[in-house]
């Protein structure tokens, strides 16, 4: 079931965020950079502004009542960002990042939306084969942010 957060969800969502981001930034960060106190403070309050905003959509994948993965976007800057996608590890392949990410597409297209940016870590093949299977590829004008490679989608 794909739902959108509520605050409710907040403390799932941040424990799920965590560890999704130690699969791909292990070995590549210091660990306080992704799971220390201090950054899963920081996300707490980053997920919390956006479950709260009007202006941005959280979104929910549960499988048998608990958080198997999630999903946020928001107009930035006059273009539609993909800010977040995370399926917990322990339901990888099972078709939920697919859910989301259709989901996600879904809402654009009803919104009107023509196309989609997002950033993903550049050692996070597995994301990057994810988002290249569903259409997304290298953004020309700006190909990469820092330790992020930018992509971009037509939503058609």
């Amino acid at each position: 079931m794909i739902r959108t957060a509520t605050p409710a969800d907040l403390d799932a969502v941040v424990q799920l965020h965590t560890e999704a981001r130690a699969t791909y930034y292990r070995g590549h960060l210091p660990e306080e950079e992704y799971a220390g106190a201090a950054e899963v403070g920081r996300s707490r309050g980053g997920w919390s502004r956006a479950i709260d905003r009007p202006d941005a959509t959280v979104l929910c994948a549960e499988r048998d009542g608990t958080l198997a993965g999630i999903a946020a976007f928001a107009v930035r800057d006059g273009v539609m960002h993909l800010t977040q996608l995370h399926v917990s590890p322990s339901h990888w392949r099972t078709g939920i990042g697919t859910e989301l990410h259709t989901a996600c597409v879904d809402a654009w297209r009803q919104a009107g939306v023509d196309s989609a940016r997002l950033e993903v870590f550049v050692h996070n093949t597995r994301a990057q084969a994810f988002y290249a299977d569903r259409g997304w590829a290298s953004d020309p004008d700006h190909p990469r942010a820092g330790t992020h490679l930018v992509l971009r989608l037509t939503v058609s």
